[in-house]
């Protein structure tokens, strides 16, 4: 609430586990001045307000997941966890059993209350199975954890007076499959998120609000009613049944369609309608008043009193919250408005209140959002009482209270707000009281405008941020990996260091033998390197191979041409080998053959044939020096069999026009090569072609880029130009690393 906070107070503390209590069991109550709550624990504690004082506290055989208040007959209704539905009369609390000293004993000595065990007789409908149930005056409706499915039923309700225990099933309907939680054979286990039910009537319904449940039931609109549940249940005036599953359906069933179901069987599937599915766990199911005009004239009502909603929400766990009412559309007809909103999570509890409010807690605070400042009708044709449609957004106001797991609104106080009961997770019970006349921030104060702006603020700095972290990342894991290679060398040399006259760590053995290549008889040699230490030569060792001709060999120091093949030691693990066939015949390197074979039809071929030149320098038409470069590589990335043997060619020169048309003459040579042999049946090695294509990928993102960045310099003004330039030789160097690859 802007510029008001609320007035908290403090009513009574509760035994607590150590964590504090968990969300979705505990349940508080308030009906006049007697307060009910449950902490998800055996125990059901009965506060009264006004004597500020507990005065009783009943004792279940079982953790207690939710209650219920039938108000008109003072039945309180608890479902204990693998027992079933249990009834007590709260005119006679002591039915139950009499106080026992040990029972007084084994409280909390701060609890002066008498602790009353529930007798196993109050059980009035046994069942393990059972997870959730709502009331009405003649119905009793429960949700049943199936094999596989959610199954619903109705009981009958017996008559004021009677035994509470409920008469004969009068219906039953299979809800969506889901998963069961694992569980011990013979005991169901209890899911993580409960469902949700609660009991809905149309205006015209003869059923009072107190008679529908009271806690756990509410009345809409006739508007709104015939437009969720349709024609059957507006005709029928028959309640039904919202329930809120843990895989985030919302689904409803009409009452009086599935007791007739039951003289006339059909496609009982036929009576279950999925109203929406919040793909969340649903906490919470309720509806409020939002027209400014009923909305204010809802706050005047009493506790009593019949409220007429015109908005049904409901909450999901992750904070996903729905949001449906009747509004008009475009063309003047009255349509069902579904919103969804995003609001912070996780939900631990939810409660609509006065005002066309709606509060809901996370674990760090108590926000409120208001649902009546949604937009006016959409045209002057429709009434002036027509409904107004829901905001586009939701700006949730914080109430700085954290950490409550369950609550409560009443519709008024004497002062004229909201109070708000609730219990905190470490059990503690407050009373919140809100002033509804303090003005409270919302999406009238933000235009569209400024929040578009906004949006993009965040989003950028969200991207930056990325970025930052990213380069960050990266770099890290640079260091590391060298870190790692510079340990991995100082192992390695210290290793063969201290081999002293022993066998070698590390060793390379050689051996030669004659093989026909082509038609010509070849000398080969085989080296063989062993690594029999206990490290690993990762990436960025390579073995050298130095080849000499037999009168070289002998002296050294002698200056004479040497042909030396380097080969990548990649992932050369504790006692694995590497073996490698080197050709000792007339050497010519790769690169010499490449250059000549770029230059065949070239008279300079036989200089650079005679002298094994792996670059040239000649003279273009326009008198501008190109040089041309071959140079002998290794691609570890691209045959996962091992490194594969290319050449990179690099084409220098001062003009710009010589160099394309160089790369050009390069390009063609390389495209008849491909022709050829494509011609011959010969294909490419085993390939990496995911690593090419996203190669290509890269390269096509980087080249759009490019073509931005060159429009923007066209746009931009000299100070934001230099950034723009930056970038655009950032990208340049990532378009040639790792370059283009033809094969």
């Amino acid at each position: 609430m802007a510029g008001a906070a609320p007035r908290v107070r403090y009513l009574a503390g509760f035994c607590c586990p150590l964590g504090g209590l968990a969300a979705g069991k505990p349940r508080v109550l308030c009906h006049e001045a007697e307060v009910f709550l449950s902490t998800g624990s055996e125990l059901v504690y009965v506060y009264d307000q006004e004597g500020g004082l507990l005065t009783a506290a009943f004792r279940f055989p079982d953790q207690v997941w939710h209650l219920e208040l039938l108000a008109p007959r003072r039945l309180l209704y608890a479902l204990c966890a693998r027992r079933g539905l249990y009834c007590l009369s709260l005119d006679h609390p002591g039915r139950s059993r009499s106080t026992s000293q040990d029972d007084r004993d084994s409280e909390d000595g701060d609890q002066p209350s008498p602790v009353i065990p529930v007798d196993p007789d109050a059980c009035i409908l046994p069942d393990a199975a059972l997870c959730a149930f709502t009331l009405l005056d003649s119905v009793l409706v429960t949700l049943v954890q199936g094999p596989a499915r959610w199954k619903m039923q109705l009981f009958e309700q017996p008559c004021p007076g009677e035994d509470p225990r409920p008469g004969g099933q009068i219906g039953e309907v299979e809800l969506s499959s889901y998963t069961p939680p694992a569980g011990v054979p013979g005991k169901p286990a209890a899911p993580h998120f409960l469902p949700v039910l609660c009991s809905v009537s149309p205006s015209g319904s003869r059923v009072p609000h107190d008679l529908l449940g009271g806690s756990g039931g509410f009345t809409l609109e006739d508007a709104l009613f015939g437009l969720l549940f349709g024609a059957d249940a507006t005709l029928l005036q028959s309640p039904v049944v919202l329930c809120g599953l843990p895989d985030g359906q919302l689904c409803c069933v009409i009452l009086k369609a599935l007791v007739t179901s039951r003289s006339a069987p059909g496609d009982p599937n036929a009576l279950v309608k999925i109203l929406h599915h919040l793909e969340e766990p649903v906490i919470f199911i309720g509806a409020l008043k939002t027209e400014p005009q009923a909305a204010e004239a809802a706050e005047n009502f009493l506790p009593d009193e019949d409220v007429h909603c015109d908005c049904l929400v409901a909450f999901g766990h992750h904070g996903r919250m729905l949001a449906i009412k009747a509004s008009w559309d475009e063309s003047g007809k009255l349509v069902p408005e579904l919103r969804e909103y995003c609001l912070p999570g996780p939900v631990l509890c939810a409660a609509c209140g006065g005002g066309g409010r709606v509060y809901h807690s996370t674990p760090s605070d108590l926000c409120v959002v208001d649902l009546s400042r949604g937009s006016t009708p959409l045209g002057p044709e429709q009434p002036e009482e027509g409904p107004g449609g829901l905001p586009p957004m939701l700006c949730p106001a914080s109430l700085n209270i954290c950490s409550v797991v369950s609550l409560s609104a009443s519709p008024r106080t004497h002062e004229g707000g909201t109070k708000l009961l609730a219990l905190s997770a470490k059990g503690r019970l407050m009373t919140c009281s809100l002033d509804l006349d303090s003005e409270m921030p919302g999406p009238a104060r933000m235009t569209t405008e400024s929040a578009g702006q906004k949006i993009k603020e965040l989003l950028s700095g969200i991207g930056n941020i990325s970025e930052r972290v990213s380069f960050l990342k990266k770099a890290v894991d640079q260091r590391n990996k060298a870190l790692t290679s510079l340990n991995e060398a100082m192992n390695v040399s210290c290793a063969l260091l201290s081999s002293g006259t022993g066998p070698r760590p590390i060793s390379c053995t050689t051996s030669t033998t004659w093989s026909r290549l082509q038609t010509q008889d070849v000398l080969m040699a085989t080296c063989v390197l062993e690594n029999s230490s206990s490290f690993s030569l990762d990436q960025g060792w390579t073995l050298c191979i130095q080849v000499l001709t037999s009168s070289c060999a002998l002296d050294l120091d002698s200056a004479c041409s040497a042909i030396t093949y380097t080969i990548p030691v990649d992932q050369l693990g504790p006692g694995a080998r590497r073996e490698v066939t080197l050709p000792l015949g007339p050497g010519v390197p790769l690169c010499c053959a490449t250059l000549q074979w770029l230059l065949a039809e070239n008279a300079a071929v036989d200089v650079v044939r005679a002298r094994a030149l792996s670059s040239i320098q000649g003279v273009a038409p326009d008198g501008a020096n190109v040089h041309l470069i071959v140079r002998e590589v290794a691609m570890t990335d691209l045959c996962p069999a091992g490194p594969i043997q290319a050449v990179e060619i690099q084409v220098e020169s001062s003009s710009l026009a010589d160099i394309c048309r160089a790369h050009h003459a390069v390009v063609g040579r390389m495209q008849t090569m491909v022709t050829e042999q494509a011609a011959q049946g010969s294909s490419a090695p085993d390939l990496r072609v995911q690593y090419l294509r996203q190669i290509h990928a890269n390269h096509e993102t980087l080249l759009r880029e490019v073509q931005t960045l060159r429009d923007r310099l066209c746009t931009e003004d000299e100070a934001s130009s230099c950034a723009t330039a930056q970038r655009l030789l950032q990208v340049y160097r990532q378009l040639r690393h790792p370059s283009l690859i033809l094969l």
